[in-house]
């Protein structure tokens, strides 16, 4: 697992507000955790915390094991969790797709038999390998994006940890993205760290953790955690339009349940109140 176990960070040593201000958590292997926040909340901190890109400024985060600040490690620690950014034109490296999915292998020294392996499989698992022999710059946004995670998977990481990957693209793109990562995890059992601003991602999590001023305020599942409408709106985030539709008919006198997430959880719910009403 990945233990984060009291860890602050200050971006400036002059920074009067911690941007992780005594955070512990631990990310189990085969989870697919969601993490949300505001800007500023530090989600994407804790994202850069992960494989080491920062380090704590006190506590510590372990990778398996392995301290995060110990330099020697590095290497190692980094083949464990992969790391996808927001904007896949910055992770693209090469000018055909199955070689930008071998540039990460080939740097680790893996053999070249396992490398064509490991490329037909990353390509494979995120539905781009009949794109293999065509430049990245041809390609859709969300198919860019698919192909950075294919880069990484071709590392063959333990942890996979996004940060905002799908901000840059249109729906459709994200629909493409957000099924790859849900095979990824449940078909390959890979372990998913997604930071999103976006609800409906968060709603197909196992687990949401929402951050506001560097500090962890709800940690549980998504229909807990979208049941807190009102605690998450004061910290400046949205709810699910279903759930949000669940709150709005409470406050109107409507019992409902409020743990609701998809349409049709929804549907049932109302077609069950307004039979109840009707036999009154």
């Amino acid at each position: 697992m990945i233990e984060i176990q009291d860890v602050t960070y200050r971006y400036d040593e002059n920074q009067i507000d911690l941007a992780l201000n005594h955070v512990s958590l631990d990310i189990h292997e085969g989870e697919f955790t969601v993490i949300l926040g505001h800007n500023g909340s530090g989600k994407s901190t804790i994202a850069k915390h992960l494989n080491a890109i920062l380090l704590p400024s006190g506590g510590k985060v372990l990778v398996d094991g392995m301290d995060t600040v110990e330099e020697e490690r590095l290497y190692e620690l980094r083949q464990k969790v992969g790391m996808v950014f927001q904007n896949p034109d910055n992770q693209i490296v090469a000018t055909i797709v199955e070689e930008d999915a071998a540039f990460g292998p080939e740097n680790l020294g893996v053999p070249p038999q396992e490398i064509r392996e490991r490329v037909d499989f990353a390509l494979k698992a995120v539905g781009m390998y009949e794109k293999r022999n065509e430049a990245p710059h041809n390609l859709s946004g969300g198919q860019k994006q698919r192909i950075a995670i294919a880069g990484i998977i071709a590392m063959m990481p333990r942890y996979l940890v996004l940060d905002e990957p799908t901000a840059m693209l249109d729906p459709k793109g994200r629909r493409e993205v957000m099924k790859t990562l849900r095979y990824l995890n449940k078909e390959h059992g890979m372990t998913i760290v997604l930071i999103t601003h976006y609800m409906e991602e968060a709603a197909q999590a196992d687990r949401v953790i929402v951050m506001d001023h560097g500090q962890v305020i709800i940690d549980d599942v998504p229909s807990m955690t979208f049941a807190n409408v009102a605690l998450l709106k004061s910290v400046g985030l949205d709810v699910p339009q279903v759930t949000d539709l669940m709150f709005r008919l409470r406050q109107s006198g409507v019992y409902l349940r409020h743990d609701l997430l998809t349409i049709d959880e929804c549907e049932q719910e109302l077609e069950k109140r307004l039979r109840e009403i009707k036999e009154g």
